[in-house]
Order: structure tokens, then C-alpha cells, then sequence
């Protein structure tokens, strides 16, 4: 059983989340941001419904013996959550993206590898060379960090066109609203899945990996250091691979070939 609750709707759904507490004990709250899209996590009216990430919280919130309780924020809203106690669990976090968190949590290992790549048109085939797009627009993600890019936006040297969620930046580029954007491997092989050949966009340039883990909040309430020994076992098994492979993408392993 899961529940999902809306951040900017949580007073609506008490009732359901109380429903579900005494029916299956304290919940295990994770953190999703409403900025991800598929393969990472389709959200629907009623709340998560597929996903790598879906079906990592599902196995875990069922291997750790809890239910599984998600909270959509807007991307910006993640890191409050997380910090004010909001919410037990956020995966798909990366030390680097949050050098200034407060609070107490315990880091999971790496349990993927996000891989951002700079996207082009299928019709654009000359040569990339990142001198000549200076002074572009670039499609990017509301609220995400771009650690090799982001001096070039802070001096405008490439400017940021942002978009709420991950498949929008790759919908604008089909729709020539800029000539490149940034976007995961991930993303991009899920979105060329439904393109005719001829039309699939074609990643130009590797810009960096980053490897990504979970983080619990350290509290009595919350099995941090049972949830890090389940994440462990599930890397060591292949489960997360497997998960991966189900959703036919790049496992995101730094050895993968294009």
C-alpha cells in the first residue's frame, strides 16, 4: 500500500495519511520533486504510478516493512522539506548539490550515475564546439544546478531558458525553441523512444556524471541505518540494475557507450 501527498496540498489528504498510518505503521516518507519526468518518475493525478525512482522506493519502503508515503514539491521546495523534517527519505541527491544542507542525515553510496549531456537537433550536424554557441539560449530545467555551466549563465555568457519539467526542455528543442538544451542520458533515450528516426535528438557533448545516492533523516523515528543497509543490498544483489534495465535506458555507468 502507498500514499501519496501533495506539498502544497497536505492538509487535504490528513485524513488518508492517518487512514494509512494505523492500518500500516509509520509511514516512510520520501521526497519527490515534481520536476521529474520519465525514466525517472511519471507522476499522475493520484500520485507516483512508474518510474526507476517509483519502483527504488517501492522495493525499499517494502523491504524495510513500511509504507511507502510520497511528498511532490515544487524543485526549489525540495531542500526545505528535507531539512524542516518533512519528509524520512530523498533520493536522487548528490553531495555537490547541496553543499550548504543543514541538519542531520546519513548518506547512502552511489547508487546511480546521472549523466548530463548537452542535446541537439537531429537536422544539426556540425561539428559542437562550445565557443561557438556562446551568447545562446539553452533549454534547462526550473531550479536545477549545472556545476560546469553555471559561470557561463552567471556571465550570461549562455543564458538559461527554463522549463518545469525535464521532458519539456527536450519538447522545446524539438520545437526549435533554442538549438541546444541540457538534459540526463536518461532522459533523452526515454523521449527518442516515440521519435521517427530521421527525428531523434542526438546528445553532442558529455558535460559531466554525477553520482547519486539516498539520504535519511536521522531521527528515532526514522530507521536510517536500516534503510542505508537495504539500499547497500540492494546495489550489491543488482536489484537497482535491474531496475534500470527495465525501463531500457543507459544504466548510466561511466563506461556506457553512446
Amino acid at each position: 500500500m502507498r500514499v501519496w501527498v501533495s506539498g502544497l496540498g497536505l492538509s487535504s489528504a490528513l485524513g488518508l495519511w492517518s487512514a494509512s498510518a494505523l492500518a500500516d505503521g509509520p509511514p516512510l516518507r520520501f521526497a519527490v520533486a515534481d520536476s521529474w519526468s520519465m525514466p525517472l518518475m511519471q507522476v499522475g493525478p493520484d500520485g507516483p504510478e512508474a518510474g526507476i525512482l517509483f519502483d527504488i522506493m517501492e522495493s525499499l519502503a517494502r523491504q524495510i516493512g513500511q509504507t511507502a508515503q510520497y511528498r511532490v514539491y515544487p524543485r526549489l521546495r525540495v531542500q526545505a522539506a528535507t531539512e524542516r523534517g518533512d519528509v524520512d527519505v530523498r533520493c536522487y541527491a548528490a553531495q555537490s548539490w547541496l553543499p550548504d544542507m543543514s541538519g542531520d542525515f546519513t548518506w547512502s553510496l552511489p547508487l546511480l550515475t546521472q549523466r548530463n549531456v548537452l542535446v541537439g537537433s537531429a537536422y544539426d550536424t556540425a561539428t559542437f564546439e562550445l565557443s561557438a554557441i556562446l551568447g545562446d539560449h539553452i533549454g534547462t530545467v526550473l531550479g536545477y544546478a549545472y556545476p560546469v555551466l553555471d559561470p557561463l549563465f552567471a556571465t550570461r555568457d549562455l543564458i538559461r531558458e527554463d522549463a518545469r519539467l525535464q521532458e519539456q526542455v527536450l519538447q522545446k528543442l524539438s520545437a526549435h525553441r533554442y538549438r541546444y538544451a541540457v538534459d540526463t542520458q536518461w532522459s533523452l533515450d526515454w523521449y527518442n523512444r516515440d521519435q521517427k528516426a530521421d527525428e531523434k535528438l542526438r546528445a553532442v557533448w558529455v558535460i559531466d556524471e554525477q553520482p547519486v545516492g539516498c539520504i535519511a533523516r536521522n531521527d528515532p523515528s526514522v530507521p536510517a541505518q536500516r534503510i542505508m543497509r537495504t539500499l547497500l543490498r540492494m546495489k550489491m544483489s543488482g536489484e537497482i540494475e535491474r531496475i534500470v534495465e527495465r525501463y531500457q535506458v543507459h544504466s548510466g555507468n561511466p563506461a556506457d557507450p553512446y
